[in-house]
């Protein structure tokens, strides 16, 4: 194994994390930002106001993107199955 076969394994690990971790790290972002808005605008500063909906947020985009995701996995799988031979040489 070289040291640049190790770097991009890693790098493509890492930008395949990136890429699963995203949409529900978004959704939390958008729903977070909008409901602190509304307690600025309405000054409720209630702490737990957040937690519900930005749960559900979270749920609801992992159910929109999960095709998506699986399909991100998996083909990093298959490459990662594929290229195994160049990658142990």
């Amino acid at each position: 194994m070289t040291p640049e076969l190790i770097i991009d394994l890693g790098m493509r690990a890492l930008q395949t994390a990136l890429l699963l971790a995203a949409p529900p790290l978004l959704a939390g972002l958008l729903i977070g930002l909008l409901i602190s808005i509304f307690q600025a605008v309405t000054q409720i500063q209630e702490q737990t106001l957040v937690l519900i909906p930005k749960i559900l947020a979270v749920l609801i985009a992992m159910l929109i993107f999960l095709p998506w995701m699986l399909q991100t996995i998996l083909n990093f799988t298959s490459h990662l199955f594929l290229h195994l031979p160049d990658y142990i040489r």
